[in-house]
């Protein structure tokens, strides 16, 4: 991650790292999105295992990932950028709208999922709305999350598909990008984390997780409840302990499950 711009500097860019195994739209990405005067391109790889590599290397701020890829698949990569570089935001751009895939992601640690057919406006904005901390989910792909969610509410954890999507195991790599997600706290200090919470949230924690559940930024939070948006993300950061979340993603998913 860069560093604050020092005073009367220009404000530091926000360095992305482009993943996709198709040359065209990979270099395109990279056009377009190389071309704001905030964004610099800091890599391109093609693959899920070049992508956890140059990400190791350059520390960007937000990776723009696909998910079909040879040699490690988007989710493999993701996974094990999150793990590695917790303050790096992964934003899915791909064609595949299957609900193992958006549940896998989401799982993997993905702030935000868009398919190919976003505009421009969309992936600039969704790019600039990870490096903020915030999340976003395509149109379609929000429908598919919640309704997924309602469908298994009531039969296990929704988050957690019943089967692999297809090719995940196939492309998975051996070693260390094979590596499981890293332990939570609890597991640090040898507890098992449940996957339930067993720690109740507080009426202004679920006034804030149902804020984020309608995906407001921390700072429309604060302006909706008259909290500082400093206080906002002390909230933000303790709900997602307590429901043992990775994300504001999986945050508003839980939130549609504690309303079913």
């Amino acid at each position: 991650m860069t560093g604050a711009a020092t005073a009367g500097s220009a404000p530091a860019r926000l360095r992305l790292l482009i993943v996709d195994d198709q040359p065209l739209i990979r270099r395109g990405l990279a056009m377009m999105l190389g071309a704001e005067a905030d964004i610099e391109v800091v890599g391109q790889a093609a693959d899920g295992v070049e992508a956890i590599e140059q990400a190791l290397a350059t520390r960007p701020d937000v990776v723009v990932m696909d998910l079909q890829m040879p040699r490690a698949s988007g989710v493999v990569a993701t996974r094990e950028i999150t793990g590695q570089l917790p303050g790096t935001g992964v934003v899915v751009l791909t064609t595949y709208d299957h609900d193992e895939l958006v549940f896998e992601a989401i799982r993997a640690g993905a702030r935000a999922y868009l398919l190919k057919d976003a505009s421009e406006a969309e992936v600039l904005d969704t790019v600039r709305a990870v490096q903020r901390g915030e999340s976003h989910l395509s149109p379609a792909i929000a429908r598919k999350v919640m309704e997924q969610f309602r469908r298994f509410s009531t039969s296990g954890d929704p988050m957690r598909p019943a089967a692999t999507s297809t090719g995940e195991r196939a492309t998975a790599p051996a070693g260390p990008a094979a590596a499981p997600p890293p332990r939570t706290a609890a597991a640090a200090a040898g507890r098992a984390a449940p996957e339930r919470c067993d720690d109740p949230l507080s009426a202004k924690e679920e006034r804030i997780l149902e804020l984020i559940a309608q995906g407001l930024s921390n700072k429309q939070i604060g302006a909706t409840i008259f909290l500082a948006e400093g206080t906002v993300k002390n909230y933000v950061s303790r709900i997602l302990e307590k429901l043992h979340a990775r994300s504001r993603t999986e945050l508003a998913v839980r939130a549609v499950g504690r309303r079913s």
